[in-house]
């Protein structure tokens, strides 16, 4: 079985936004809201983002999918010709046999008027060169245009799909049951105040006391 994929770098603010969005969901806010310095918050995140691997592991099959797919959308941007279809061909055969054609008729046409050839034909076959290689430039923004366009617009749908599948995973079976596991959550779930750590010196509730809930008293 392959090892559980790492989050990447480059999808590190992918995961802190699906983050964002599990603080601000009702099992989790009532954790935040129940404490109003703000420290409960910080600290989730902070947790859950030193944990950010052991989180996307528990997403793993959604995101070597979103990796695979962002892979190949890469290959392809690095090679926009594809072979074996008529658009590629064509793309690459017009602006190739416009461009042959033109640097023929001006080299033919300049030989001519090199020689002094009479009549209009030298100037004919020197402007023929220069339509031909204008449509040779031309053609040949457009299929690559067209081609670019045509390529990376299906795979760039196939990726934004993938990474959608991979963040609802991300929220639902990564970041969503890491944050409930914390005590912090776990303790306003059921009901619990919890008390000042050691550090704070501030006192227990006491409803807190009462029900024996450790205290920094």
């Amino acid at each position: 079985m392959a090892d559980p994929p790492r989050l990447h770098p480059e999808d590190r603010a992918d995961f802190e936004a699906v983050l964002d969005l599990a603080l601000s969901t009702a099992d989790i806010h009532g954790a935040v809201r129940a404490d109003p310095t703000g420290r409960t918050a910080a600290h989730l995140r902070a947790h859950a983002l030193a944990h950010a691997d052991d989180i996307t592991a528990a997403a793993g099959e959604p995101y070597r999918a979103y990796l695979a797919a962002r892979a190949a959308a890469w290959q392809d941007a690095r090679r926009p010709l594809a072979t074996g279809t008529l658009l590629p061909a064509l793309a690459v055969l017009t602006p190739l046999v416009a461009a042959t054609s033109a640097g023929a008729l001006l080299l033919l046409g300049s030989l001519l008027q090199v020689a002094d050839a009479p009549g209009p034909l030298p100037g004919s076959l020197v402007a023929a060169g220069w339509t031909l290689a204008l449509v040779a430039a031309v053609t040949g923004l457009l299929g690559l245009a067209a081609l670019l366009r045509s390529a990376l617009g299906g795979r760039a749908d196939r990726v934004e799909h993938a990474r959608l599948a991979w963040r609802q995973a991300l929220l639902d079976h990564g970041i969503l049951p890491h944050l409930l596991r914390h005590p912090a959550v776990a303790h306003a779930e059921a009901g619990i105040t919890p008390c000042s750590r050691p550090d704070t010196l501030a006192p227990c509730p006491a409803r807190a006391r009462k029900d024996r809930t450790p205290c920094s008293d």
